[in-house]
């Protein structure tokens, strides 16, 4: 076996010091993130370590810290307990919507009604009123409808009977045209 090149095996050495130098710079952020309680993502933690993210996707045991440390709640600079996480944040703002939302479906329903009630208040009060009777015309207009349902069928009915009526008297005109262009039978 060949002993390595002393180019190669200087690159090799180089490359693991810049590997070394480059953790210890995502291990420095993630403890100084901890400290003052800054986001911890991949991103962050990259940025402030001045690496590409690629390296700690290549560095699986940096990504788990990363990722442990994300879902820890973080602490409040000074020691004062943990901080409000953006995931917690976050929760409470999808919750906040949802409940926004039930309370405006029930301010429209309630607008709704207090608009019936105001409504039928004022009718009650400004003497005008409806018509007793209007159950009475209530069922006029069910009957009107019918009838007027009925009339459509009848008058769909006498159309189909039109449109049959001509389609036959358009059939004997041709016929009677055929009979006229050809001559009488020998006799």
């Amino acid at each position: 076996m060949t002993p390595p090149d002393p180019a190669v095996q200087a690159m090799l050495e180089g490359r693991r010091a810049d590997t070394v130098r480059r953790r210890q710079r995502v291990l420095t952020a993630l403890t100084e993130a901890a400290k003052d309680g800054s986001e911890v993502s991949v991103a962050a933690i990259a940025r402030r370590a001045g690496v590409d993210r690629t390296f700690l996707y290549r560095h699986r045991d940096l990504l788990g810290q990363i990722h442990a440390q994300a879902a820890e709640p973080p602490t409040v600079p000074g020691g004062r307990g943990p901080a409000v996480s953006r995931a917690s944040l976050q929760v409470d703002l999808v919750a906040a919507d949802a409940r926004t939302a039930r309370l405006a479906a029930q301010v429209r329903r309630l607008e709704g009604r207090l608009s019936e009630v105001l409504g039928e208040q004022v009718w009650r009060e400004s003497g005008i009123g409806g018509p007793d009777d209007t159950e009475q015309l209530q069922a006029r207009i069910t009957t009107l409808e019918q009838q007027v349902v009925d009339l459509e069928l009848k008058l769909q009915d006498q159309g189909d009977d039109l449109a049959a009526a001509r389609a036959a008297n358009r059939e004997l005109m041709a016929q009677l045209n055929r009979g006229r262009d050809t001559p009488p039978p020998p006799g």
